[in-house]
């Protein structure tokens, strides 16, 4: 699925002229790219003055960034706008989980001085969570197994981030059903997902409307938000409730379901965040400590299954030239459960509870499915690679030499789709194996009668 992300600044003045006794405008910034942190930094620089200047600024910013390089993964880019100079890097497959941004230093003397940014795309999830804190482990689950989930903030600030949160705390996992962190009754879906015929979708939303809590009556799990209330120097924490307790409008803040997680929580972690706030632990360092928690956690939860596949993988050695490439094992959930015993997730979590029964659970949800696929893709394209290394140190001249011409272009046919994939998925193979092939494609072709050559040099 593709979206748009919008990423909105949004001002409102008191004007005495104006009917409604204020002025509201916004200024949108639309992107394929989820870098959360840097386009509302970007806003942060632009709408002040976009405000003041109107159309000419707007257009003096887009000049700028149509001069920006391309977001290449892993690399480091200095971003000139309204004269500042933002230094962000792109995050990359290739960046150790959990890890600290890796800084490369500037190799020009940049003036001004650049604004570096810690991170482009991550979000404060300690100011996210504060609140639930200590139902973290529910929503942990219930984001993993892709249950349909409504989350009702008082702003669509406090529900875009509650969505984007819920998302990235199953990170590295990818979260492979949809989501809307700000949900309306525009919205085209409105219909489908409030109907009461068939089962909701496996979706999670942010709303703020409180006319969604009458509609959505039917969604098996709802979380209510409201402001930050504190108690003493703790925040508020919300409490689980039954959904029979929803009321129309006036709900109270709460999270609405029958769902019974299959872990225990955290306390330790629980009371560590807790004793955070009353120490005055900075922001930054209680989302770290969040982070690495949810981490550990989806670590812990998807080594085993990682393990598991790559015994599907067929040996290196059954791989030969002159074969397709043996097929990988089909995923069996009987004999991935048989692991659990002496491989399982108790290995390097300290959680208590029911792993295997979340498993269960978990293989039915479009998670495992998206994560099956792709893993499942990537070990066909190690095969494919593997295939054509071996092609590559095979004897291929030698073979043609007692071969009829109908095999041999059969050959060149085959080698030459072969090559073609590779490059169209940019496989990852030994250097010079490509070029290698291709040399001998054309040395056999050479070597064929001048008809042949034709029709082979024209396919």
């Amino acid at each position: 699925m593709a979206y748009f992300f919008g990423y909105v600044y949004f001002r409102q003045v008191k004007d005495a002229s104006v009917k409604r006794g204020y002025f509201q405008k916004s200024l949108v910034l639309v992107s394929r790219l989820p870098y959360i942190h840097l386009f509302h930094t970007l806003l942060q620089i632009i709408a002040p003055e976009f405000f003041e200047k109107q159309e000419p600024c707007l257009e003096a910013v887009c000049n700028e960034i149509d001069q920006w390089p391309s977001p290449i993964p892993g690399q480091t880019l200095n971003l000139p706008v309204m004269g500042v100079v933002l230094q962000v890097r792109i995050p990359s497959k290739m960046d150790k989980p959990g890890g600290s941004p890796i800084r490369h230093a500037a190799k020009e003397s940049l003036l001004p001085a650049p604004t570096l940014l810690p991170t482009i795309h991550e979000l404060d999830l300690f100011k996210c969570f504060q609140s639930v804190l200590i139902h973290l482990q529910m929503l942990w689950e219930l984001t993993l197994l892709g249950e349909p989930l409504l989350i009702m903030a008082p702003s669509p600030t406090i529900s875009s981030e509650s969505v984007l949160a819920l998302i990235s705390s199953i990170s590295p996992l990818k979260f492979c059903c949809d989501f809307r962190p700000y949900f309306t009754i525009h919205d085209s879906e409105f219909k489908e997902y409030t109907t009461r015929t068939q089962a909701p979708p496996n979706i999670i939303l942010g709303v703020t409307n409180p006319f969604f809590i009458k509609t959505f009556q039917n969604w098996p799990h709802i979380i209510r938000l409201g402001e930050i209330k504190m108690a003493g120097d703790l925040p508020k924490q919300v409490k689980v409730k039954k959904l029979s307790k929803l009321k129309t409008l006036d709900t109270k803040p709460g999270i609405y379901t029958a769902y019974r997680t299959f872990l225990h929580k955290d306390k330790i972690l629980i009371k560590r965040l807790l004793k955070g706030i009353q120490r005055k632990r900075p922001s930054e360092a209680q989302s770290a400590i969040l982070k690495r928690h949810l981490l550990e956690l989806t670590q812990s939860f998807i080594i085993p299954l990682e393990r598991y596949m790559a015994s599907l993988m067929p040996l290196q050695r059954s791989v030969t030239p002159w074969k397709t490439p043996p097929q990988i094992r089909p995923f069996s959930q009987d004999e991935f459960m048989s692991t659990l015993e002496n491989t399982g997730p108790q290995l390097t979590s300290p959680l208590k509870g029911d792993w295997m029964g979340l498993y269960r659970k978990f293989f039915r949800s479009p998670n495992f499915d998206g994560w099956y696929r792709q893993r499942h893709k990537e070990m066909t394209q190690k095969l494919e690679s593997i295939h054509l290394e071996v092609i590559c140190d095979a004897d291929l001249l030698g073979w043609t030499k007692d071969k009829s011409e109908v095999e041999i272009v059969d050959l060149i046919l085959k080698l030459r789709e072969k090559l073609i994939k590779a490059r169209r998925q940019q496989l990852q193979v030994k250097g010079g194996v490509l070029q290698k092939l291709d040399t001998f494609i054309n040395s056999i072709i050479g070597s064929l009668p001048q008809d042949l050559q034709t029709v082979l040099n024209t396919h």
